[in-house]
């Protein structure tokens, strides 16, 4: 079965081929005989009937320097035109973003939007993980500095990161001492609206922090992202390095309460971070990464297996 895929994402230009994974994903499609078509969410328009994307068609391979070419520009009917559209583009999770998940929804009843666009839009990655604070550390999210300082008398050591940042950005330690603290939160305050988040310090995070993908609910695989020196943030986009693991018991017991819930939401492809075995920090429904690893390390057809889920769900809608 050749599908038309639509991948709304970030620009083609700035993928690093050896470990992105909407770019691995659109390998595993093309080799599917798969139709590929690139467009941003710049270039999306509601016409009052119909959502229209001005997209391109985008063959890919896996050569550095030369991993893609365009077709011409075409006017792509989301709804009528495609199979498949994947939601792909990085955070920030801001009106932008929220926006296009509105946008998106309007055409859930004539193709498959992955992750679903409503889901995404309602499990932002640092609040939806609330719901399973049983298996979290010691969190919170505020604004206040009074707050703040008394959780830090409490916990000893803190991690303070904003509510909707992604890829270790803006990640800060804070020590016993609460040195820096008052002049974070002001920073904090004046670079964003929102509240930020607030987390017990564990320092397991320097033997790694464990990034699980999970594909329609069940587990794909794992990799151990640990930090670099002097560094508490393992994300590999800010310096980590990816070694193999397996999952704890604990592991697998968050994965297993969360795992039917992601499958009824319709988030497809969801990356979940787990610190020292059984603290779990995020659950990331937006654009997450980790599968190019998983692969290399484990030996499995990440691609193909998403992409079993993704025709499986396709033929249960008939």
């Amino acid at each position: 079965m050749s599908l038309k895929v639509a991948m709304q994402m970030d620009p083609m230009e700035g993928i690093n081929i050896a470990g992105d994974s909407t770019f691995h994903i659109m390998l595993a499609a093309q080799k599917r005989g798969h139709s590929l078509y690139h467009y941003r969410p710049d270039d999306l328009s509601w016409t009052g009937e119909r959502l229209i994307a001005q997209a391109r068609e985008v063959t890919v391979q896996k050569v550095a320097g030369d991993h893609f070419s365009f077709g011409a520009s075409v006017r792509l009917d989301l709804g009528r035109d495609t199979d498949v559209v994947w939601m792909r583009q990085d955070p920030p999770f801001d009106l932008s973003y929220t926006t296009a998940t509105h946008l998106l929804e309007r055409i859930e009843d004539e193709t498959l939007v992955v992750n679903q666009p409503g889901s995404v839009r309602n499990a932002p990655e640092k609040l939806f993980v609330l719901d399973y604070a049983r298996f979290m550390p010691p969190t919170m999210i505020t604004r206040s500095l009074a707050e703040t300082r008394a959780f830090l008398e409490l916990h000893g050591e803190i991690v303070v990161k904003p509510l909707y940042g992604n890829g270790g950005v803006a990640v800060f330690h804070i020590g016993q001492d609460g040195k820096n603290l008052a002049s974070l939160v002001e920073l904090f305050r004046e670079r964003w609206v929102e509240p930020f988040m607030v987390q017990a310090f564990i320092r397991d995070v320097a033997s790694g922090d464990k990034r699980i993908v999970l594909v329609d609910g069940e587990v794909m695989g794992a990799i151990n992202r640990v930090p670099g020196k002097g560094e508490i943030r393992s994300n590999l986009a800010v310096g980590g390095t990816a070694a193999k693991t397996e999952l704890t018991p604990q592991e697998q017991e968050i994965c297993a309460a969360m795992g039917p819930e992601l499958k009824k939401r319709g988030l497809l492809f969801v990356g979940i971070d787990v610190i020292g075995g059984k603290w779990l920090t995020e659950i990331n429904v937006t654009s997450p990464t980790g599968i190019v690893a998983i692969e290399a390390f484990d030996g499995v057809d990440t691609g193909g297996m998403i992409w079993d889920a993704v025709e499986a769900r396709l033929a249960a809608r008939g």
